[in-house]
C-alpha cells in the first residue's frame, strides 16, 4: 500500500503534465455532464490555479528579466530582435488569413445596439497613448495590476542599472530568480486540478447550447485560427530554421496551447512557456525577455479576432469592402492587437476601433463585442492558445537558428 501510494505521488510530481491535463480534462467533461450542482462547486479549483498563475507571473517576469539582463555578459548576443520581427510578421500574417477567411465565408451577426457601456479606444493614437502610460506606470503599481507593459520597462530598465553592480548582487539577482522559478514549478504542476475545475464549471454554467446560433462565426474564428497554427506559422518557422517545423509546433500547441486554452491568459501562461523555454534548453537570456514581451506584443490569435468580428459586422451591415481597405484593416488589425492585455476577453475591447474604418458607430461595435462575449468560451481560449504557444515557438525557432549559424560557423575551425 505505501508503495502504491509513493508511486502515485510520484508520478503526480513526475508524470506527463500534458497525460495528467487531459485526465483532469475529461473528468470535467464528465462531472459536468453528470453532476452540473458538483461541477459549479469544483469551479473553485479553477479559479484558484489561474489566480496562482497570475500572481506568480509578474513577480516571475520582475525578476528574471532583470536578472537575466543584470548578468548578461558583455559580448554575448541574444536572438531579441529576430524574435520581435517574427513576432511582427505573424501577427500580420494571422489578420491577413482572417480577412482571406471572411471574405471567402462570409459571416452575419444578430446585432443588440442596447449593450452595456464600454470605453474602447477611439483610435490607433489612444492604443499607443494607453502602451505609453503604462511603461511610465508605478513599478508596485504595475505589479499588482498586472500591467506587463510597466513590468517589462521597469525591469529592462533595473537591470541595465545592475549590469554595473556587485558581484554578490548579481548573484543575489541569480538566487531570486531560481527561488521564484521554483514556486513556479509548483504552481505549473497544479494544471490538471486546475483545468478539471475550469472545464467543469464552465460546462456546467453556460454549456454549449448558446454556441449553435453563432457556429459558421466560430467556424471562420477558429478555423483561422487552425490555419494560422498548422500552415502560417510552420511557414515562417521553416524559413527561420530550415527543417521541418512540425515537430516543434506541435510540441509548442501540446504543452502550451492546451494549458492557455483553459487558463484563458496569455499573461497567466507565461510562467508554462519559461518553463517550456528552459527543458528546451534555450538562452535563457533570450527567452526571459522574448516570452513576456510576446504575452503583451504578439497576438496573432487576437488580430484573427478583430478582423473577422469587424468583417461580420460590416457583412452585416452591408457595407462593400474593397481589396486596399481589406489590407488596410489587416494592419490595422495587428497594431491594434498589440495594444490587446494578455488576459481573458482583451481583444474584445479594441473591436471598435477597426470598425471605426468602416464608420460603424460604437453603440453597434458595442454589440459586436457583446457577441465576442457569448462566444468566448472557445473564441477566447483558441485565441488565447493560438497567441500563447507562437510565443514559445518563434521563441524557439530564433534560438535554434542561431544554434544551427554558430555551429556551422565553428564547422570549418575543426
Amino acid at each position: 500500500m505505501a508503495k502504491q501510494q509513493k508511486g502515485f505521488v510520484q508520478y503526480i510530481a513526475q508524470g506527463s503534465l500534458v497525460k495528467q491535463i487531459l485526465i483532469g480534462l475529461i473528468l470535467g467533461i464528465l462531472l459536468a455532464s453528470l453532476a452540473p450542482e458538483a461541477a459549479k462547486f469544483v469551479g473553485l479549483l479553477g479559479t484558484l490555479f489561474v489566480g496562482a498563475l497570475k500572481a506568480v507571473a509578474p513577480v516571475l517576469v520582475w525578476i528574471l528579466v532583470m536578472s537575466s539582463i543584470a548578468n548578461h555578459k558583455m559580448g554575448q548576443k541574444s536572438n531579441i530582435r529576430p524574435i520581435l520581427f517574427l513576432y511582427v510578421i505573424g501577427t500580420l500574417a494571422a489578420a491577413v488569413v482572417a480577412v482571406i477567411g471572411s471574405v471567402l465565408f462570409p459571416s452575419t451577426l444578430v446585432l443588440n445596439v442596447n449593450e452595456a457601456e464600454i470605453s474602447p479606444p477611439q483610435n490607433i493614437g489612444e492604443v499607443l497613448k494607453g502602451l505609453l502610460i503604462n511603461v511610465v506606470a508605478n513599478p508596485i503599481d504595475a505589479l499588482l495590476n498586472g500591467n506587463y507593459v510597466g513590468i517589462l520597462a521597469w525591469s529592462i530598465s533595473l537591470g541595465i542599472a545592475l549590469r554595473h553592480a556587485n558581484e554578490s548582487t548579481k548573484l543575489l539577482m541569480q538566487d531570486l530568480s531560481t527561488a521564484v522559478t521554483q514556486i513556479v514549478r509548483i504552481v505549473i504542476r497544479l494544471a490538471p486540478v486546475g483545468i478539471f475545475g475550469l472545464v467543469a464549471s464552465t460546462i456546467a454554467t453556460t454549456g454549449f447550447d448558446v454556441l449553435l446560433s453563432y457556429v459558421h462565426l466560430l467556424a471562420v474564428l477558429i478555423g483561422c485560427m487552425v490555419v494560422v497554427a498548422l500552415i502560417v506559422n510552420p511557414l515562417i518557422v521553416y524559413w527561420k530554421i530550415r527543417r521541418n517545423p512540425y515537430p516543434l509546433v506541435f510540441e509548442c500547441l501540446r504543452e502550451s496551447g492546451v494549458t492557455a486554452f483553459f487558463t484563458r491568459s496569455s499573461a497567466a501562461n507565461i510562467p508554462v512557456n519559461m518553463a517550456m523555454c528552459r527543458r528546451m534548453n534555450l538562452d535563457e537570456d533570450t527567452y526571459s525577455v522574448s516570452i513576456p514581451l510576446g504575452a503583451t506584443v504578439n497576438m496573432t490569435g487576437a488580430a484573427v479576432t478583430i478582423t473577422v468580428l469587424t468583417l461580420a459586422a460590416v457583412y452585416t451591415l452591408g457595407i462593400p469592402v474593397d481589396v486596399p481597405t481589406a489590407l488596410l484593416l489587416s494592419v490595422v488589425s495587428a497594431v491594434a492587437a498589440c495594444g490587446s492585455s494578455g488576459v481573458a476577453g482583451g481583444s474584445l475591447l479594441l473591436i471598435p476601433l477597426a470598425c471605426s474604418m468602416f464608420g460603424i458607430s460604437n453603440e453597434i461595435a458595442s454589440s459586436v463585442i457583446g457577441v465576442g462575449m457569448v462566444i468566448g468560451v472557445l473564441q477566447d481560449s483558441a485565441e488565447t492558445g493560438l497567441n500563447s504557444s507562437t510565443d514559445v515557438l518563434f521563441t524557439a525557432a530564433a534560438c535554434q537558428a542561431e544554434d544551427a549559424r554558430v555551429a556551422s560557423e565553428e564547422l570549418p575551425q575543426r
